[in-house]
């Protein structure tokens, strides 16, 4: 039986862990193997993010710190849950939890809060889609980049075009 300083105990770590938090979700592992549950936490540690089974009542107790996040998915919390904190990128947990919600056929995306703000499935999916954090940089460096290369081009066009007439000329003598 679980004691009442237990219960403060992973109420505490609970809000811990949601101040951590650039994100949270709530799903539903009911009828999930246990081997299924371990390949998705391992899945989830490489994108700074984590898997919490948690009771309703002492995850609703440990929302009660944070209203944003408390208003956004406390009607959620029915059934056999467990909650994913995501730490880094947020685009990237979601990634991988839509793709092995595409996987596991039992495995159920209920809801999520991200900036105060609730996401359902449609939108947990949706932001699976954009690009993750590295990408978005990539692209940003390659968008700064162009006009320099262009640049550089345009002037080297001009020598070459030169160069390339000489030749021309010097093959026809």
């Amino acid at each position: 039986m679980i004691t009442r300083a237990d219960k403060e105990n992973e109420i505490k770590v609970i809000s811990d862990k949601l101040a951590k938090s650039k994100a949270a979700f709530i799903v539903d592992f009911k009828g999930m193997k246990v081997d299924q549950v371990t390949d998705l936490r391992k899945k989830l540690h490489p994108v700074e993010s984590e898997m919490k089974v948690v009771r309703n009542t002492l995850a609703k107790r440990a929302l009660k710190d944070f209203p944003v996040m408390s208003d956004a998915v406390s009607t959620t919390f029915k059934g056999t849950n467990a909650l994913v904190f995501a730490y880094g990128d947020v685009a990237a947990a979601a990634k991988t939890l839509s793709m092995f919600a595409k996987d596991i056929e039992v495995f159920q995306l209920k809801s999520g809060v991200m900036d105060g703000r609730k996401l359902d499935e449609k939108s947990i999916n949706f932001l699976a889609t954009l690009p993750g954090k590295d990408q978005l940089r990539a692209q940003f460096l390659a968008l700064l980049n162009t006009p320099a290369t262009q640049l550089v081009r345009t002037i080297n066009e001009v020598p070459t075009a030169l160069a390339r007439v000489l030749k021309a000329k010097s093959e026809q003598n």
